[in-house]
């Protein structure tokens, strides 16, 4: 089997020798840390110029920084992807410096998690406006750069969903709203830019590794709107409670595994792949 993997690897690297998105540009949302991190330096390292956009600009650059190091290229760009002026500043950016776009990868969310009953509107609203509003403004904004006629170069888009979406979870209806809508929001897409020669995919996760699913008890949180959110899963570090047992693979996934998936949706080994949504969940919820 070994021996059998060694010989793919070699006929991929053979077809790609430059790397699998070698000359294309990748604007990718929320990637200064967690799972979008692993996927600005794993697009950078299969070479693509990479946009790295993140609430946190000085973390953004950071990654920046080591895709620099390692002979790439990249560019942070700072800002609330939720804020009226982001899409014209991102892909003002984009284009500026690197003059076309080929994916955007819509990562950036957190969850803000109450039991239904119990949900201010604040909180389902913010949501709603990071995981749903966000995703379609850039799409939207990116259009005059990704609808070309004729166009032949690989051009996708990969809008990031959850298990939450699919199945729902319990305290999560904000967030499980907002997943389930960003899978209709890219099967249209798919559908009206298809002519154009672009993807449009929707990747949704499993338990990954991040610190939104990290113990709660930690004390990471994020600011939104002036307001400070918790971010994690109450008791999550409680070693009695096995997180895994309906995970057939019996563990969560790291975020460089989550890239993998998202690297696959953007590369042409998916070049006939669209209105798809790629489970990266380890078996659950099969």
């Amino acid at each position: 089997m070994a021996d059998r993997l060694a010989q793919v690897a070699g006929h991929l690297s053979g077809s790609y020798p430059r790397g699998l998105l070698a000359g294309e540009v990748a604007i990718i949302t929320g990637a200064a840390q967690g799972i979008g991190r692993s996927c600005a330096l794993l697009f950078a390292k299969e070479g693509a110029k990479v946009v790295v956009t993140d609430l946190e600009e000085k973390k953004a650059q950071a990654v920046v920084d080591e895709i620099k190091l390692a002979g790439g290229d990249a560019l942070a760009v700072g800002g609330d992807v939720s804020a009226d002026d982001f899409p014209e500043k991102v892909i003002s950016a984009t284009i500026k410096k690197f003059g076309k776009i080929n994916h955007i990868v819509n990562n950036a969310g957190f969850t803000y998690d109450r039991m239904l009953h119990t949900t201010p509107d604040d909180a389902w609203d913010i949501i709603m406006r990071v995981h749903v509003r966000a995703p379609f403004r850039l799409i939207r904004a990116a259009a005059p750069y990704m609808r070309i006629k004729g166009n032949t170069e690989n051009r996708s888009v990969i809008n990031v969903s959850s298990t939450s979406g699919l199945h729902g979870n319990v305290g999560q209806a904000n967030y499980a709203a907002a997943k389930s809508a960003v899978i209709g929001l890219t099967k249209t897409l798919c559908k009206e830019w298809g002519a154009f020669g672009v993807r449009a995919n929707t990747v949704a996760f499993g338990l990954v590794q991040t610190r939104l699913t990290a113990a709660k008890e930690e004390g990471a949180a994020i600011e939104i709107d002036g307001k400070k959110v918790a971010l994690g899963i109450p008791g999550g570090g409680n070693s009695s409670v096995n997180r895994f047992a309906l995970i057939p693979l019996g563990r969560g996934a790291t975020p460089d595994e989550a890239a993998g998936g998202v690297l696959f949706l953007a590369s042409p080994l998916a070049s006939f792949v669209s209105g798809h949504t790629l489970e990266v969940t380890g078996g659950a919820g099969i």
